[in-house]
């Protein structure tokens, strides 16, 4: 006798976010993942190397002046002309550098985002007006304003990074008004402009939202930029100071001394290099991952 119950209904497939399917897509992109790790790896030592190893980037150590580098003393990337620690000054001066481009990746793309979507959404005398100050700012000079800055204020952390952040929101401001001009004429646009939306909450919780893809991809451009603008103020001696080192500032200081201490110049050239390059990568995985198409 057939049974009278119903045969259960098999459920239909769970849908995935487009977060969701970017996510399986960087993770299958072996380049990228690779750098990811290595990036974490060099992060977590920069933050977490200095608290751990026995040397201090300021004290001095007279029985080891500029040794080179050696598993004695732990002093593995050597000492400089005053006994201190490369390896922990690198990381140090790593921190620095991240911080300054996370911070200034923040600020840059925070205010890039708002003038971009608010220009784009706006359209019309508005958009054009403000396109313009965008333009005359591309025309200054910015190595001329970073160092007046610099001689008028003085040099310290946060300036450095309000400098490097007052010219890097421009990429990111002309890169998310012209996805605003497309997404402002879509239907859920529309359909909260019917129902008397204002228009800044249009932009905050329909425009935005829908450009996370872009700025994330942007932002991890826009990171190793800053630190390379906050390495070249440091060589030119514009950065920050001491007792406070970076990437830049051990590089310059290693420039000086290369033909009779060379090691001073190539270890922290080489952390730099090497964030730069999984900075990269990982920026090429998540527009790949973002946009398959560019692939």
């Amino acid at each position: 006798m057939a049974s009278s119950s119903a045969s259960p209904v098999p459920a239909p497939p769970r849908s995935r976010s487009p977060l969701a399917m970017a996510g399986a897509r960087f993770m299958r992109n072996r380049a990228a993942l690779v750098a990811l790790v290595a990036l974490l790896l060099v992060v977590l030592a920069c933050f977490a190397g200095p608290l751990l190893l026995p040397n201090n980037a300021i004290d001095n150590d007279w029985s080891a002046i500029s040794v080179r580098p050696t598993l004695q003393g732990m002093h593995w990337f050597g000492t400089d002309e005053v006994g201190r620690d490369l390896l922990v000054r690198s990381l140090e001066g790593g921190r620095v550098s991240l911080e300054v481009g996370l911070l200034g990746t923040f600020v840059s793309g925070f205010f890039g985002v708002a003038y971009g979507a608010i220009a784009g959404y706006a359209g019309g005398r508005t958009d054009s007006a403000m396109m313009r100050i965008v333009d005359m700012m591309y025309a200054i000079p910015y190595m001329l304003i970073a160092i007046l800055m610099m001689t008028l204020f003085g040099r310290s952390f946060y300036l450095v990074v309000l400098t490097i952040s007052a010219f890097s929101w421009l990429d990111m401001a002309r890169v998310v008004r012209g996805q605003t001009l497309t997404l402002r004429t879509r239907e859920f646009v529309d359909a909260a402009r019917a129902t008397g939306v204002q228009p800044l909450a249009i932009i905050a919780r329909h425009i935005v939202p829908n450009l996370i893809g872009v700025v994330v991809v942007y932002a991890s451009v826009t990171v190793p930029g800053i630190v390379l603008t906050e390495s070249v103020l440091s060589f030119l001696g514009l950065g920050v100071q001491e007792p406070m080192t970076s990437w830049g500032v051990l590089v310059e200081d290693g420039a000086q001394k290369l033909e009779a201490m060379p090691w001073l110049l190539l270890c922290p050239a080489t952390m730099l290099c090497l964030t730069l390059y999984c900075v990269s990568f990982v920026g090429d995985g998540l527009r790949d991952a973002f946009d398959p198409k560019e692939h």
